[in-house]
């Protein structure tokens, strides 16, 4: 009897009432016949359940309408029960939490009573229930006369739904946005593209009549009139100074070609004593990698056996268990670290002109963890103006072990000083122009490298770190040498360490990557 009174609780948009409590009961039930061996009935036998707090059934039939993973976006499903238009039995909380009171005393709304109690119809819209909007399914409920007495709900939470349709918006605002910013300045890039040949080819004469002889437009990155018009000028002023100039030709393509081969045989000496080490090193590793692959799977698979043949006791023992779980994905790490110095070229990555200031700031989001428990400062020096032509995955796995590694060096606080700057690489012959590039720098106030330390740092298997394997630095130079780049490790005059990552703004051909940068 217990069970039976629902108190009213006070319900938005519900049909006002007088009543503050419902009495009566809901009850499903069957009756069959006891029959004589002649067929005659003897007697009926009735039974039945009461669903006025029923929680397990009305949990029953929410797990049939919305099994687990059956919505998307978060939302949840709900199940209810009604006699007249009083929530009996229920999982709707009072407060959309699991762990507040079931909505149990709460009133439908006044339309949906009215569309599915007075009219008979099924209600499928969206609705208010006790504090939400859902999108919910309402049938109404009869006795055995065909009387409605109440009705069945199923419905689930219409906000994810509708988070997700102004996250869309958002997103097409945003790319509009992008589409108009990039059709501006295509147009402002064309309008240059008209202007900039004829500007070039007037400074060029006002070289030429202040006595440069061998100022020339050069190439204008057009096959039309103005194109033409810049060659046949160039043609002109090469007719004037052709004589004058010749011997000295001669004499730089020679000084260039002597150069360019004394380089070329000094990069591939390089190239050979750097590739038979990579080649020792790399078998050893991949070797140890295989190896090591299969204990490891081992282990992870007798790990998991026995956190199931454990069971609820497996909580006993639950620090011990993440102890080596931790352990194990520290093993793995170590493998994919001895692979990528293995076979690098498995592990490369498409090149895209990367921007270094935006890749320094995600790359501090990354290590923001470990910044998180420090007192150190960061500090951001952005002079770069150009963007470098390297894998941004890969950039940011450099950038990133540079971090780490600064952090570690200050584990009583510091100031961590980011900074990128325009430079201009020396060209591979010799009267070719310079090669644009860029650096980026990452300074920390640590106690900085010792001579040692210095010499040997970007060799395999070299650490201070308690916990370290030696290949970080190694491998983020490999990951930088192969876009024809350098990492270069120096102390600050003011105190601690400074890490320069030397990339150049155009992808480098293989057959340069060797040393193209080292000094």
């Amino acid at each position: 009897r217990a069970r039976v009174a629902v108190d009213f609780v006070p319900t938005r948009n519900a049909r006002p009432s007088t009543r503050s409590r419902e009495d009566r009961a809901m009850i499903v039930h069957a009756v069959a016949a006891v029959r004589r061996a002649d067929g005659t009935v003897l007697a009926r036998v009735q039974a039945g359940t009461l669903l006025n707090r029923n929680l397990a059934f009305i949990d029953h039939i929410n797990d049939i309408v919305y099994p687990p993973g059956s919505l998307p976006f978060g939302s949840l499903g709900t199940a209810t029960l009604f006699l007249d238009d009083v929530r009996i039995s229920t999982n709707v909380r009072l407060f959309g939490e699991q762990g507040e009171t079931r909505a149990i005393g709460t009133r439908v709304s006044q339309t949906v009573r009215e569309a599915v109690l007075e009219r008979g119809q099924t209600w499928l819209d969206n609705a208010f229930v006790v504090n939400d909007w859902y999108f919910s399914a309402y049938e109404p409920l009869a006795d055995a006369r065909g009387r409605p007495v109440g009705m069945l709900y199923v419905g689930f939470l219409e906000r994810p739904f509708a988070w997700m349709k102004w996250g869309v918006l958002a997103a097409l605002v945003a790319v509009l946005s992008v589409v108009m910013v990039l059709a501006a300045l295509a147009a402002a890039r064309w309008a240059r593209v008209i202007s900039q040949p004829m500007e070039r080819m007037a400074r060029t004469m006002d070289r030429v009549q202040a006595g440069a002889l061998d100022a020339r437009v050069g190439s204008v990155g057009a096959d039309d009139e103005l194109g033409a018009l810049a060659a046949h000028l160039d043609r002109l002023l090469d007719t004037i100074d052709d004589n004058t100039r010749e011997l000295k030709r001669w004499n730089s393509e020679l000084d260039a070609k002597v150069a360019e081969r004394t380089r070329e045989l000094e990069a591939a000496q390089q190239q050979l004593l750097r590739s038979e080490k990579m080649a020792a090193i790399g078998q050893l590793t991949a070797s140890i990698a295989h190896e090591v692959n299969n204990p490891i799977a081992v282990i992870q698979g007798n790990l998991d056996l026995a956190r199931e043949l454990l069971g609820d006791h497996a909580e006993r023992v639950r620090t011990e268990l993440r102890l080596v779980d931790a352990q194990i994905d520290r093993m793995r790490l170590i493998v994919t670290q001895l692979l990528q110095f293995a076979r690098p070229n498995e592990y490369a990555g498409y090149v895209e002109a990367v921007d270094p200031g935006r890749t320094l700031d995600e790359c501090l989001l990354l290590a923001g963890h470990l910044l998180a428990r420090t007192r150190i400062e960061v500090r951001r020096d952005y002079l770069a103006s150009r963007s470098a032509a390297i894998n941004r995955q890969e950039l940011q796995q450099v950038l990133v072990n540079l971090m780490v590694n600064a952090i570690h060096a200050m584990p009583d606080g510091g100031t961590l000083t980011l900074r990128t700057r325009d430079w201009e690489a020396p060209p591979v012959v010799e009267g070719d122009p310079a090669r644009p590039g860029i650096v980026i720098e990452v300074l920390d106030t640590g106690p900085g490298l010792s001579a040692e330390l210095l010499r040997e740092l970007f060799q395999p298997f070299v650490t201070r770190k308690k916990d370290g394997t030696g290949l970080g630095l190694w491998i983020s130079r490999g990951i930088v040498e192969r876009y024809g780049g350098d990492i270069r490790a120096a102390n600050h005059a003011a105190g601690g360490a400074v890490m320069s990552v030397w990339l150049l703004c155009e992808e480098v051909p293989p057959a340069a990557e060797s040393g193209a940068l080292r000094p």
